[in-house]
């Protein structure tokens, strides 16, 4: 019977425990039946244990995991095999402990041995039972598993205190040997969001370390790794939060100060981000227009092959089909067209920042419409969520979006994330644009605006026949330009809109923000200025690689404000990005919806308005010289046309209308945009913190349109037509 106990004990199930003792018949007393059922109920859990732990550390995706399963069968297991060995050794050596008279050994003596682990098995089996759980479909991961042994230690137990102490470490130690990337998910409750970044940071920095070769001779270090490794060591286990922060930030401070001046200087940073403000929040305006220009050209002839005039039977962009070659090549030719104004200009340097521009921006056709924009700036802060209007639909029939190249050692300081956004802040811009141009562009059809014309000269002028041409002529024109009447009203209005709103955003906000960033960034502070005699200090140094000062010892404030690391730079530059798209109203839908709709319906009226143009000419042939289409029907297309510029109209100016309110809704809702545009409470006084620049009051108070929109509403046939048209 012994025999019997001691093997089941060590993992091998026993018929003498496993077997049904509750008959009358039985041979086993009541208390012998107790204690066999104490002794099954360890038995059983040492299986369990042994069997779980062997699928964890087998099949378990996480290594975290694997690690401690492994840990509880080689340590914890082998600690209780090795008790059954002794209590089995006493017995053979008939120690007194265990054996009593007569050779006898007491069933309770050997329970007696036992009793201190059967709590510590039970929690072991709890531990293992919950890294095999599934929530939701979803397995336990290393981080759940971290968490839920730091609460263990707080038990009161002591022997579950030893335990999950011992399993924290070995958990966080293989934690500290994982390769990271940022998922909240997966981080331990001590890592902090600042603290992950930092890990990430680090982890890229030495991977450009190594690809890179760069010698750590001149360091005073001598050798990094072991450096980084000895201040590791200094961790104790369970970690504690505070401690794991600072060790990772004298790590990321000290990679700083070595290698990474000569990796990521200053000069380079402030280069991609200048590249940044001028290509894509259209610092240099004649970017933008020669790549508008050259996209509808593309669009032009593809209508032109296709027979297809644009909007004049449908509403809405069209379905013309433009291929990823046919892009790449459309911002070849913007970039010649540069190019072009460059040679012209003799007395213009050469110009690095657009041969940079050549190299490393892209035209590219996005393969999904879903507008991923979320930042993670830190715990205390707001996640950017950029709205997820297509602005990007509108330069071609494709949804196409600026983009850049990110070279190495660049992806330290700018993420893919942050490409993402200014990809969006550019189409929201250049659709903006675009629109302002193209109605703009109306007004050089010079026929369309002024037709009057003259008596042709004698002797058939002075006729009957000649005078009669000249009043049906002036009679057409008359009733061109009443037709034409509304749509001029409108497209000014719309052009005042557009050139208003282009004007707050991109000389207020935009330059305003940009200003501020630019001015923290060569040393500067972005907090409420202080007395100029510090500023003209400040200027001085203003050229000075940051990683060339990070070896001296500060002196002044604007020293230390030059001692930026790239990941310091990095989380500012998203506080940057944070602030001017909540400023530019990207984040608010409720502005953003209504003005892709008018930007829609002034691509649609800008069509009607080229397709009657040529109606008429092809008219005036018709009753003027005699050219005549057979296979047209001009005088239908031209009464189908001009409802459609009624129509069209009307719905440009009820979105213009739609989009004044949506200005005064934010105006009066203050939290709209002002919560995504607060200065950030941070303890360094030279970390960056966005300047307030704009306010929408400012955009309304320009805004004013008058009793214009009175006018709808009372049916002036005079500025809108007879037709009122629907709002999509």
């Amino acid at each position: 019977m012994l025999h019997e106990i001691l093997l089941s004990l060590s993992g091998h199930p026993s018929p003498l425990l496993t077997a049904d003792h509750s008959s009358p018949t039985s041979i086993l007393s009541p208390p012998e039946k107790a204690l066999l059922s104490s002794i099954a109920h360890l038995s059983n859990l040492h299986c369990k244990l042994l069997e779980h732990t062997a699928t964890i550390a087998a099949t378990h995706p996480s290594t975290i995991c694997q690690a401690v399963a492994t840990s509880v069968k080689t340590t914890h297991l082998a600690q209780f095999q090795r008790k059954v060995l002794e209590v089995e050794d006493g017995i053979l050596r008939k120690d007194a402990g265990s054996v009593g008279a007569y050779n006898i050994v007491p069933l309770t003596a050997i329970v007696g041995e036992f009793s201190d682990w059967t709590r510590r098995m039970e929690w072991f089996l709890e531990i293992v039972e919950f890294m095999m759980q599934k929530t939701g479909g979803r397995t336990c991961t290393g981080a759940m598993t971290i968490n839920r042994l730091r609460d263990a230690v707080q038990t009161g137990y002591v022997d579950i205190e030893g335990a999950a102490l011992s399993l924290s470490k070995v958990a966080e130690t293989a934690w500290l040997k994982q390769e990271y990337v940022n998922n909240r998910d997966l981080l331990p409750a001590f890592v902090t969001g600042p603290t992950a970044a930092s890990l990430l940071f680090i982890g890229r920095s030495l991977n450009h370390i190594r690809v890179k070769g760069i010698s750590t001779t001149t360091s005073p270090e001598l050798d990094l790794l072991s450096s980084h490794l000895k201040q590791l060591s200094t961790l104790t286990f369970p970690i504690n939060a505070a401690g794991f922060s600072r060790v990772i930030a004298s790590i990321r401070l000290s990679l700083s100060q070595t290698t990474l001046q000569e990796l990521l200087p200053l000069s380079k940073v402030v280069e991609t981000l200048t590249l940044l403000r001028e290509f894509f929040l259209l610092g240099r305006g004649e970017f933008a227009i020669a790549l508008i220009s050259e996209a509808d050209d593309k669009i032009r002839s593809r209508w032109r092959r296709a027979d297809n005039l644009g909007y004049d039977k449908r509403d809405g962009i069209g379905n013309i089909v433009v291929k990823e070659g046919e892009v790449s090549a459309i911002l070849a030719r913007t970039w010649a067209a540069m190019g072009s104004l460059r040679s012209q200009n003799e007395d213009q340097d050469e110009d690095d920042l657009l041969e940079l521009a050549r190299d490393l921006v892209q035209l590219v056709i996005t393969k999904s419409n879903a507008t991923p924009f979320r930042n993670s700036l830190s715990s205390s802060q707001v996640a950017l969520k950029i709205a997820p209007t297509p602005f990007r639909n509108l330069l071609l029939s494709v949804p196409v979006v600026l983009t850049l190249r990110i070279p190495s050692p660049l992806d330290l300081f700018l993420t893919t994330m942050d490409l993402q956004t200014y990809s969006s802040i550019n189409a929201y811009l250049l659709s903006i644009h675009r629109a302002h141009l193209r109605l703009t562009d109306l007004w050089k059809i010079t026929a369309l605006r002024r037709d009057h014309p003259a008596p042709p000269g004698p002797p058939y002028g002075s006729s009957t026949v000649g005078r009669s041409k000249v009043h049906t002529q002036r009679h057409r024109a008359n009733e061109r330009g009443a037709a034409m009447r509304s749509v001029w009203a409108t497209s000014s209005a719309a052009i005042f809109f557009l050139g208003e709103s282009e004007a707050y955003f991109q000389g207020e906000v935009v330059e305003g923000t940009w200003s501020g960033f630019q001015k923290w960034l060569n040393g500067g502070s972005s907090r409420p200025a202080s007395p100029a005699g510090d500023e003209d200090d400040e200027d001085d140094e203003d050229d000075e690689d940051i990683w060339m000062r990070a070896g001296k010892e500060p002196t002044t404030s604007a020293e230390m404000r030059h001692t930026h690391d790239p990941q310091t730079l990095a989380d500012a530059h998203r506080r940057y990005l944070l602030a001017l798209a909540t400023s530019l109203l990207l984040t608010t839908s409720s502005f953003t919806e209504p003005l892709f709709h008018l930007l829609q319906q002034v691509d649609h009226l800008v069509a009607l308005v080229h397709r009657i143009h040529s109606i008429w000419q092809s008219l005036d042939l018709e009753e003027d010289q005699g050219v005549v289409d057979a296979f047209s029907d001009f005088h239908k297309e031209e009464k189908d046309v001009k409802e459609q510029l009624k129509v069209v109209a009307d719905r440009v100016k009820l979105a213009i209308e739609e989009l004044v309110k949506s200005l005064r809704d934010i105006d009066q809702e203050k939290e709209g945009w002002i919560d995504g545009f607060q200065e950030l409470v941070l303890e360094d006084e030279a970390a960056y913190v966005p300047a307030k620049i704009g306010r929408v009051d400012r955009l309304l108070m320009k805004l004013d349109f008058g009793s214009w929109f009175d006018s709808r509403r009372e049916g002036d046939p005079d500025l809108l037509g007879d037709s009122e048209g629907d709002y999509d």
